[in-house]
């Protein structure tokens, strides 16, 4: 399959390290000019120079800013003001105890994990409607369908991406532009190992606790392993793509099978 997006510029939202970097480092492959997102201007010099070692030829545009934040995403419009392709991947997540999470945690998650691809997405879809062509893609999680007992918060917040990617590809409707909804299952990263950690023994190594986590925490699974990043990416880049021209207003799994569902 030819996934040419030569030409194309794409916005991925908090692409320093995991999902995000595998993300960028596949949209530029694909010959996409790529801003790659972060908080710290020092570490994302360095996940760019990173990516661009990965990626020889890569075009990588970095764009240091906060999009929790009306401020942050401010500042992202400027290093970045027109972008054919947005990916929404920036996320929190973390364990607590359902009676325990305050109100501003809650709207801590939903303003990093909702609202920060609300306002990109404000800002860029009117531009990709007006020229006919664009691509929008938040990144949801199983989460969004089997809340976990452990951070009903994050799931909570899943849950809304997926309305959200539906309503505005109805906003969208036939313009040429599409706009989906990525369900990523539980993946190895490095904030997901950390996470582990917080539920499984710390003394195990991680082949193991990777293991114990699965079958304790994750036993729906088919894939009965954690996801690799860049298996994450394969889907967002071929959603990203002219071939993805006729799937819109979609939740598309990339989950392991995690999902117990027959329909998508």
């Amino acid at each position: 399959m030819n996934l040419d997006l030569g030409g194309r510029t794409a916005l991925v939202t908090g692409s320093s390290q995991g999902i995000g970097a595998a993300i960028a480092a596949g949209l530029a492959r694909a010959g996409a000019t790529v801003g790659v997102n972060g908080r710290d201007a020092g570490r994302l010099e360095e996940a760019v120079a990173k990516l661009r070692a990965e990626v020889p030829g890569g075009d990588f545009v970095p764009v240091a800013a906060d999009l929790g934040t009306e401020e942050g995403a401010a500042r992202a419009l400027e290093a970045l003001p027109d972008v054919d392709i947005l990916v929404n991947n920036l996320g929190v997540f973390g364990a607590v105890p359902a009676l325990d999470i305050s109100d501003d945690e809650w709207r801590r998650y939903f303003e990093i994990n909702v609202l920060a691809g609300v306002r990109l997405t404000r800002a860029h879809l009117p531009r990709m409607r007006d020229r006919g062509w664009g691509r929008v893609l938040y990144i949801a999680s199983d989460s969004a369908v089997v809340i976990p007992a452990e951070m009903i918060h994050y799931g909570v917040s899943k849950t809304a991406l997926l309305a959200v990617g539906r309503g505005f590809a109805k906003e969208a409707a036939g313009s040429g532009t599409t706009v989906n909804c990525v369900i990523a299952g539980p993946t190895h990263t490095e904030g997901v190992e950390d996470f582990v950690y917080q539920l499984v023994d710390r003394d195990l190594p991680w082949d193991e606790a990777q293991r114990v986590f699965m079958r304790e925490h994750r036993p729906q699974s088919l894939l009965q392993r954690l996801i690799e990043p860049e298996e994450i990416a394969n889907l967002v880049v071929y959603l990203s793509s002219p071939l993805a021209s006729a799937t819109t207003g979609a939740a598309v799994r990339v989950d392991g099978g995690y999902v117990d569902s027959i329909l998508p």
